[in-house]
């Protein structure tokens, strides 16, 4: 029997509206540019529990801040190490725009996924008892891509240089380069595996087994150099990414190493390592350790020192651009006892000491001027992994920090980037102030964020509706099939 057809004219009888209310994710109307405009911000963690989460958060004009969860999920079967974030998409009129998120973990994979750039939509619910008061807003433009699966041992760096490119190091001491595009796997790096020259008492190693695998990478602004640090080795390779070959090595001479904490009874291997520009100086590199820093000139000589004081382990490091032009850089480095310090590698700033008789000149020191964080604000705990913003421009120019600890909780700091960070002083400052706390109630290992962008006008948002006419046209169709 067919279905009978409604009668949808401007003579039907009006029909009252439902008290309960239907469920929709729809963008609503976009308010006009002002001033008072909220900034969203889309933070993402992952956690040595395999969770990855997403968090939405949003700021007002007088530093309200609300946290949403926007997705939260057990990503891989073992430990997330590290995240990247790729370009959003170029903009395409009545289309929104997507960022390509990389997960990479002890699992040996590396999952992909599309991250809307915009906002999530409002949802209107029904009001459904809940154990935890969390608010959720799920965007529905969030979804999974696949995994990747080009190499043979934990993922330790994921960095995306274009957005059509995909770079990724392992333990197995390759790193690869992927296109986006179809997702195939372009050219393999293979740095050589170090000889066992000493073994640490109490090592678990396996016979003939030695510690091995690229640690970290960063690539030149020009995308035709990278620089990496692995395991077991006391030294510094440069790649040239136009040829895909070695192009160098720098040692760590036994000298340098003693000045940033490395003894006779430590690995001497870089962790970390990143790419600056100064005033100054110029370009410059950085390589970390476990507990200092060394800063290089781009003629492979080094420049400065950083040791943090009272020493404490280093987790990550971040160059920061504190004026408008790209060569303002600080150096931001977050330690194990909660606190997040900024240096000054700039030639002037840079402050030596005398050599003592019959020694050689000790290496400069960077010039701290600036903590966040530690004891004073009450955080004691290591920050594992944080991120910069920046919002605004000019003189009104504000740099939001992203702080992840180990204990879960996730820290939104503001600072002013003309008055906080722009004017390097002799005394250290405490600096920042903290508008908002998260706890993910998960043991946070990376951290990723970035400036969600506005919604686009005309943009077609994904809807889903639950209305009466679904349960009318199921009726008809049970009634249909009795008869």
């Amino acid at each position: 029997m067919a279905k009978r057809k409604r009668n949808t004219t401007d003579s039907a009888p009006a029909v009252a509206a439902p008290s309960v209310p239907t469920k929709k994710l729809k963008q609503t109307a976009t308010p006009k540019a002002n001033s008072s405009k909220p900034t969203t911000i889309q933070i993402i963690t992952g956690s040595y529990d395999r969770v990855l989460h997403g968090i939405t958060t949003t700021i007002r004009s007088d530093d309200d801040v609300q946290f949403a969860d926007t997705f939260l999920f057990n990503a891989h079967t073992s430990a997330i190490r590290t995240l990247a974030l790729s370009p959003p998409s170029a903009p395409v009129p009545k289309q929104s725009q997507k960022i390509i998120l990389a997960t990479g973990s002890t699992d040996e994979r590396i999952n992909l996924y599309h991250i809307s750039a915009h906002p999530p939509s409002k949802i209107s619910v029904p009001v459904i008892p809940s154990l935890t008061a969390k608010a959720v807003v799920e965007n529905p433009q969030n979804r999974e891509l696949g995994s990747l699966l080009h190499h043979a041992s934990s993922i330790t760096a994921l960095y995306f240089p274009t957005r059509s490119k995909l770079m990724s190091s392992a333990e197995d001491s390759t790193i690869a380069v992927t296109r986006t595009r179809d997702w195939s796997l372009l050219s393999t790096i293979k740095a050589p595996i170090p000889k066992a020259v000493g073994r640490p008492s109490g090592d678990t190693a396996p016979l003939g087994g030695q510690p091995s695998g690229v640690n970290d990478f960063a690539v030149h602004p020009s995308m035709k150099l990278m620089l990496s640090v692995g395991k077991g080795e006391k030294s510094m390779r440069l790649w040239n990414l136009v040829t895909g070959k070695k192009a160098g090595v720098l040692n760590f001479e036994r000298d340098m190493l003693v000045e940033v904490g490395e003894g006779r009874f430590s690995s001497g291997e870089g962790r970390r390592v990143a790419w600056g520009n100064t005033k100054e100086g110029g370009e410059e590199f950085c390589v970390g350790f476990e507990k200092g820093i060394l800063v290089f000139g781009m003629d492979c000589k080094v420049r400065c020192k950083i040791v943090p004081t009272p020493r404490s382990k280093i987790h990550q490091l971040s160059y920061v651009q504190v004026g408008d032009d790209e060569d303002s850089q600080v150096l931001a480095v977050s330690t194990e006892d909660g606190r997040i310090l900024f240096y000054s590698t700039n030639i002037g700033d840079l402050e030596s000491a005398k050599a003592a008789e019959g020694k050689t000149q000790p290496i400069p020191a960077a010039k701290l001027f600036a903590q966040l964080g530690g004891k004073d604000s009450g955080v004691t705990g290591r920050i594992k992994d944080f991120a910069v913003l920046n919002i605004g421009e000019g003189s009104s120019r504000d740099i939001l920090i992203v702080a992840a600890s180990s204990d879960g909780a996730v820290r939104l700091y503001k600072l002013s980037a003309a008055k906080d960070l722009a004017q390097v002083g002799e005394k250290v400052n405490q600096v920042g102030k903290l508008i908002g706390t998260y706890e993910t109630g998960n043991r946070v290992t990376c951290l990723k964020a970035f400036v969600m962008l506005p919604t686009p006008e005309g943009a077609e948002d994904e809807e889903i509706e639950i209305n009466e006419d679904d349960d009318e046209e199921s009726a008809d169709s049970s009634s249909d099939d009795s008869e």
